[in-house]
């Protein structure tokens, strides 16, 4: 019996600039995936009740509408991964779009290939069959508590196996800590690492997705015994709880 290679991820590119969006969607047809060229909100709400989108890439600034808003909608909606492409100087919208549950942040102009990656990751976390791979023997674990990092896969893995899902930011913020354990990181140096898509962001930042990390990664987030604030200092993770 001949199995059928799974279909390409079709990724709708919200985004009033239509130059932009012809640009993105040729890197996108590049890359194996299938895209869907949208104006707007109206355009992708047409397409119906079942829209036939694997991902949504959608501009923060959309004319005329807000696309944090159709983020939200579209996730409540479908419940499809959002990647939004954001300009400098939207700080506050960027922190309102992880406190949402935006699973990643691209700052224009950006560099094509890390876009595909980011694409890439995160549809894999959803668990989209192209771009799904086994685990590899010789995956690179952390484990602490009851936790472990694939960093080869990027999961975050409970004991039994499953996955807890994690945004990018929050991935590459949990791998830094994991790389740097028993250190005392100061908030700017976490906003360094992060890299010029977060770079510019308020300090706020910091404290959104180190909330957001605890609730996945502590069993009582108010009391963390793995990311603790050493107060006027920074951060630091323990691997192992006394």
């Amino acid at each position: 019996m001949q199995h059928q290679a799974p279909s390409s991820p079709v990724v709708a590119v919200i985004d009033d600039d239509a130059d932009l969006r012809a640009t993105v969607s040729a890197l996108l047809e590049e890359n194996g995936f299938t895209p869907l060229s949208l104006p707007d909100s109206a355009s992708f709400f047409a397409l119906g009740p079942e829209p036939g989108v694997d991902l949504a890439l959608i501009d923060l600034r959309l004319r005329g509408e807000s696309g944090l808003m159709l983020a939200v909608q579209i996730r409540e909606r479908f419940g499809l991964p959002i990647v939004m492409l954001t300009g400098r100087g939207d700080e506050m919208d960027k922190i309102i779009g992880l406190e949402s549950g935006a699973d990643d942040f691209m700052m224009k102009p950006f560099n094509p290939r890390e876009l595909i990656a980011r694409l890439r990751a995160v549809l894999r976390r959803a668990g989209h069959p192209a771009v799904t791979t086994p685990v590899a023997a010789g995956s690179q674990v952390w484990k602490f508590g009851a936790l472990q990092l694939d960093v080869t896969r990027r999961e975050l893995l409970r004991a039994d196996g499953s996955e807890i899902p994690l945004t990018n930011a929050e991935y590459r913020l949990l791998e830094y800590f994991l790389r740097n354990p028993e250190r005392i990181i100061p908030r700017t140096e976490l906003l360094t690492e992060l890299g010029n898509d977060l770079s510019q962001y308020m300090d706020r930042t910091i404290d959104v997705l180190i909330l957001r990390l605890r609730r996945k990664i502590e069993a009582v987030p108010s009391k963390p015994i793995h990311l603790q604030t050493r107060r006027g200092q920074g951060y630091i993770f323990v691997m192992q709880a006394v």
